[in-house]
């Protein structure tokens, strides 16, 4: 019997779909901390890419990007897709792949949810329900 190659999104990345990624956000943090993007959405603020995640078949790359203090993550966003073209020539010229991937920039929430798991942690219901007392 034939295994099917259904996708899966379920499915833990591979060891190349994450080394890609990493490849990608490395050139993407060198190439905003040189400045190479002349988009006056990104003068004098500070840009992280915590994630890339890369397709199975590495044509397409889900770029996580946070501006520092959260402040117009929304027009960084759209800053990132108005030079989406350039920025994915950079990737072709730096990183060695048969294809450039498309990029898909989206805002990173992590960070937020990570404040709403610590707060639920620390709220009174969780300390009563674990059976420490309040401080």
């Amino acid at each position: 019997m034939k295994r099917s190659r259904a996708r899966n999104s379920s499915r833990a990345p591979s060891q190349r779909q994450l080394r890609v990624g990493e490849l990608i956000r490395h050139v993407l943090a060198e190439i905003l901390q040189r400045g190479e993007v002349h988009d006056p959405a990104f003068e004098g603020v500070v840009v992280t890419v915590p994630e890339v995640r890369m397709s199975p078949d590495l044509k397409r790359a889900m770029v996580f990007v946070m501006p520092l203090g959260g402040k117009g993550a929304e027009a960084i966003v759209a800053a990132f897709e108005r030079n989406k073209r350039f920025l994915r020539g950079e990737i072709a010229h730096r990183v060695d792949l048969r294809y450039a991937p498309d990029l898909d920039f989206r805002l990173d929430t992590s960070f937020d949810e990570a404040e709403r798991v610590d707060a639920l942690l620390r709220s009174s219901k969780v300390k009563r329900d674990l059976g420490h007392e309040e401080d």
